[in-house]
């Protein structure tokens, strides 16, 4: 006897939203993971329950761990990032802090950017840091920067909002004399609309 996941309802619907979310069709994702399109339909609208294998190889088409795709390593609905906790870097007068907790499967993160005058937070050259498919928004919080993205740069002050395709090569710049503060949400893999 087969063993199945339980809770085939929310399965099929994390199942459905994460093959949207990477912009997949059930064809794509049959295909990814040997599994028929017509039985990741049924799955996806919870008419059956899959066994553990195919709940394996699902997650493998969908880049995941079978315990990520289930949620067995998440700590519950509601993760805290203290301030203390929170994951810290930079260079040459950029810092940086990731406001979001580093769990697994997790497709949008976080993070805030404090740019000293003349501080960039990456370079012309450097390839894209975002995977395929990846979309950022960021919000001037204070100061200004200059977005440089694909060959072109828009000017950004204070109350700013600016969304673009983060697989592309971008960096922000302080060109003023003050410091800079942004929040930026990058989003993996999301379709492009």
């Amino acid at each position: 006897m087969l063993a199945t996941v339980n809770g085939t309802d929310s399965v099929g619907l994390r199942i459905k939203a994460l093959r949207e979310a990477m912009d997949l069709s059930l064809r794509d994702l049959a295909e990814r993971s040997g599994v028929s399109a017509p039985m990741l339909s049924q799955v996806e609208r919870g008419e059956t329950s899959p066994t553990l294998q195919v709940a394996t190889r699902i997650a493998a088409g969908l880049e995941l761990r079978l315990s990520q795709l289930l949620r067995l390593d998440e700590g519950g609905a509601v993760s805290i990032v203290r301030a203390r906790e929170q994951r810290k870097g930079g260079q040459r007068g950029h810092r940086y802090e990731i406001l979001t907790p580093p769990l697994p499967g997790q497709r949008a993160e976080l993070s805030r950017h404090t740019l000293r005058p003349g501080a960039v937070t990456g370079g012309p050259g450097d390839p894209p840091m975002h995977e395929p498919g990846s979309r950022e928004t960021a919000l001037v919080e204070s100061g200004s920067v200059v977005l440089h993205c694909d060959g072109a740069e828009h000017e950004l002050t204070a109350g700013d909002c600016v969304t673009f395709d983060a697989d592309l090569s971008h960096h922000f710049e302080n060109p003023s004399d003050d410091e800079a503060v942004l929040l930026a949400v990058v989003s993996a893999g999301l379709r492009r609309s």
